[in-house]
């Protein structure tokens, strides 16, 4: 009989929470991204980017690679405080070295599944807040794929980098709802004591 693992938040601690003004949220879709970078930006009133809105153009058009890479610079070199919602590993070590924390929501799949189809029914065929206009949602066999695989596939490469960061940023890995809430707690009580 297997045994339910408790999921648990790690922090890595370099510096204090004061150093909270530029916040990257990744994740695989379906995660949580976007809600915690919401909650965040009610606390803190740092500009919240959904990386979504720039990379599709109405019609879920991709913005050319080029041109991705250039507004992800334009961002980092122009914005002083902010919080980036969205994983896109082309432009995730650019993101890291700017960031002073990250937050990977490393929750379970079959979470994101839910999340993701819940999402799916919600608001089918309408675009989504976080997600530019002409944007409807939907859901498609590539997506679905990326979700089930993202813990093979993507997971193991965005924890190596965030160990090899752990030292001069702030890594909090969310793997559950308790988890989000300390978190959540403990910017709360520093933005607004």
């Amino acid at each position: 009989m297997a045994t339910k693992e408790k999921a648990k938040v790690i922090y890595f601690h370099h510096s204090s929470i004061r150093n909270m003004k530029k916040i990257m949220v990744i994740g695989c879709g379906g995660s949580g991204k976007s809600t915690l970078s919401k909650k965040l930006h009610a606390i803190t009133g740092l500009e919240l980017i959904h990386l979504d809105q720039i990379f599709w153009k109405p019609g879920w058009v991709e913005l050319p690679k080029e041109e991705w890479i250039k507004k992800n610079k334009q961002i980092l070199a122009e914005k002083p405080y902010w919080i980036l919602d969205g994983n896109y590993s082309s432009t995730m070590d650019m993101r890291i070295n700017k960031a002073d924390t990250i937050i990977f929501m490393d929750t379970p799949t079959v979470v994101r599944l839910f999340r993701v189809i819940k999402r799916v029914v919600q608001n089918f065929g309408r675009s989504r807040p976080d997600m530019p206009a002409n944007c409807p949602e939907r859901i498609s066999f590539q997506f679905l794929h990326y979700i089930l695989f993202y813990n093979l596939t993507r997971r193991p490469v965005i924890l190596k980098k965030l160990e090899m960061v752990r030292d001069k940023k702030n890594v909090y890995i969310i793997s559950d709802k308790k988890s989000k809430l300390a978190l959540l707690k403990k910017v709360e009580d520093f933005f607004h004591h």
